[in-house]
């Protein structure tokens, strides 16, 4: 078999949403790698969000920030951020309204001064969602557990911000403010979503993976992307073969070329062996 590059999505993908990593989705990696394949992540994370047990895994690198930053091998190939100037001005936006948020940056992810309160109930209605159990007692920093608080939020190491909507009128404010930037949304879609993010513009998972292959040298026939949200689609459009997971959401699903089993269910490694990478 000639060896295939994949892209593995992380929440939802290769971890559930109350991040545990099933014991056979890293044996399906290290299978995968012994085999020849390359192996990397493709996530909206940040650097600093991709932990030591994932790491551990193996992976040849990352494509972080939903497209913004990209290692392979160590090697930084590409790492997109806002100025400070843009920094400020969204923090400055964000405060104005009242509504918490978190900035992401390789360097840590710092929080609001009312962030881990307020995310509290945000982030059991996104675990909710997802359908997982006891999602009551999930907390912030179950979801983040390094997250910084009390520290400097005018930054220029910022990739993106997250934030929580008060209301979807908050996300469509946000384009109307920052015209030059990428605004978006997460945990659900349109008027039911729960949080907005603004990052650099014009970027996307199918954008960063584009880049990497013309870094290693590798051919898009030859591409494999496994995801479970919308932000996930470019990158399933975009890769040769695009593996949708079941616990994900109905618009990927009805794209995708092949609908994993959940992450839960070993969905990553059955769909590894169906495509006779492991």
């Amino acid at each position: 078999m000639e060896r295939k590059v994949i892209f593995i999505d992380v929440d939802g993908t290769l971890v559930d949403y109350e991040n545990v990593l099933p014991a056979s989705a890293k044996e399906a990696i290290v299978k995968a790698r012994k085999n020849g394949h390359r192996v990397y992540i493709c996530t909206g994370r940040s650097k600093a969000e991709v932990y030591d047990e994932i790491w551990n895994i193996g992976l040849d690198g990352m494509i972080g920030a939903n497209g913004g930053y990209i290692e392979d091998q160590g090697q930084v190939i590409l790492d997109l951020m806002l100025t400070y100037d843009e920094c400020k001005h969204i923090v400055d936006w964000l405060k104005k309204r009242n509504l918490e948020f978190y900035l992401e940056s390789k360097n840590g992810l710092f929080g609001s001064e009312k962030f881990e309160g307020r995310g509290e109930p945000v982030i059991q209605e996104y675990s909710r969602r997802k359908g997982k159990d006891h999602a009551e007692m999930m907390r912030v920093r179950d979801a983040f557990p390094d997250m910084i608080f009390n520290a400097p939020l005018y930054r220029d190491d910022v990739s993106k911000i997250s934030f929580i909507l008060n209301s979807y009128q908050d996300h469509l404010d946000s384009i109307k403010a920052f015209p030059d930037l990428k605004c978006s949304t997460w945990g659900g879609k349109g008027e039911v979503a729960l949080f907005g993010d603004i990052g650099v513009k014009d970027v996307t998972k199918a954008y960063a993976i584009e880049k990497l292959l013309g870094h290693i040298g590798a051919d898009k026939e030859d591409t494999i992307a496994f995801g479970d949200a919308k932000v996930d689609i470019p990158m399933l459009e975009y890769c040769q073969i695009g593996v949708a997971m079941a616990s994900g959401g109905e618009e990927i699903k009805a794209m995708a070329d092949m609908v994993a089993d959940g992450v839960d269910e070993d969905g990553l490694y059955k769909a590894f062996v169906r495509l006779g990478l492991c």
